[in-house]
């Protein structure tokens, strides 16, 4: 039951970084282009932007339900990038709904650039939080993480560019299906540029990786950890191809790979452990000691189950309320 519970959390995060990371991704490019296309950009966003963060609600009410002592570790170890992460959500949060309000072009650049900062805090902050798992993390005898030194590591600072990197792809590749189709052509092109960058991010945090003692100690299993930059490499190669053919609906799903990944092979890496010690090995936590009770996890199933349906109906409903271009032309997905 642990481990059912423990790939429902993944899946949770990963579907969040996955539908949440184009809305950063979006809300980076806003840094390029004037007013109207600005404004474009964000109307090709708007239908989807807050039903994606209800992911991360669902994923943080998983954490505390079903897996309370990790969300007490997780939280008080990893507290700066957590708080980096958040920070950053409500930033984007905010300054794309006030952007819109009645203001001068003055005020709606200022928005444009909390959007901007805020994109770029969300996504570094996760990006160090999975780095920062991978890792390994200090945690004594008494079950607690010694500070938050492991935070500040180079593997840990190249996963949150590495994020960064992806996130940017993913949001350029995603208005490439929703924008009028000259709009959409000049994004694929940035989209297009953007994919060596990723790439160049993957690489330099996959070195920052083989370099790190902590990460060659963390590993249980190193073949899945070995394993991530190449498929990362694969999902941005297939998305630069899949644009170059004009075909945005498999550059969606390549990105949406390679944003999905990173949580999927974190947690089969440390498995069977949710944290791993690097002071001393006795002491790591694993998912079985982390999570509830059986009779809490019972309980959670039955709140869960119909949560689950819910929320990919929802998404799925809104997906196809609002498919197409936002000139009303539909776009050729595949």
């Amino acid at each position: 039951m642990e481990l059912a519970w423990y790939a429902l959390l993944g899946f949770f995060f990963a579907t969040y970084l996955v539908l949440g990371g184009y809305d950063y991704g979006v809300g980076l490019l806003l840094a390029r282009g004037g007013g109207t296309s600005r404004r474009a950009t964000l109307t090709a966003l708007g239908p989807f932007f807050l039903g994606n963060e209800v992911w991360l609600v669902a994923t943080a009410g998983i954490l505390f339900g079903a897996f309370p002592a990790l969300e007490g570790e997780l939280l008080s170890g990893f507290y700066p990038v957590v708080v980096t992460a958040l920070v950053g959500v409500i930033a984007v949060t905010v300054g794309v709904q006030l952007r819109g309000r009645p203001a001068t072009p003055s005020a709606r650049a200022r928005w444009d650039r909390v959007v901007v900062a805020g994109s770029l805090l969300a996504a570094l902050g996760w990006g160090a939080l999975l780095a920062g798992l991978l890792q390994g993390v200090p945690l004594t005898a008494a079950g607690h993480v010694a500070g938050v030194g492991h935070v500040v590591t180079p593997f840990v600072a190249a996963g949150g560019l590495a994020m960064a990197a992806l996130v940017a792809v993913h949001g350029a590749t995603f208005l490439t299906l929703r924008l009028p189709v000259a709009e959409a052509a000049a994004l694929a092109r940035t989209a297009r540029r953007l994919v060596p960058v990723a790439l160049a991010a993957v690489a330099l945090a996959a070195v920052a990786g083989g370099l790190s003692v902590g990460v060659r100690a963390a590993a249980q299993r190193p073949m899945f950890a070995v394993l991530l930059p190449v498929a990362l490499f694969a999902a941005l190669l297939a998305a630069r191809v899949a644009l170059a053919r004009r075909r945005p609906g498999l550059a969606f799903a390549a990105t949406s790979a390679a944003l999905a990944l990173p949580v999927a092979a974190v947690g089969a890496t440390l498995w069977p452990y949710a944290l791993v010690s690097t002071v001393d090995p006795g002491a790591s936590l694993a998912v079985a000691d982390a999570a509830a009770s059986r009779p809490t996890l019972s309980l959670l199933g039955w709140l869960t189950v119909p949560l689950l349906p819910a929320l990919l109906g929802f998404q799925a409903m809104c997906w196809w309320v609002f498919r197409g271009r936002t000139d009303g032309r539909a776009p050729v997905y595949w």
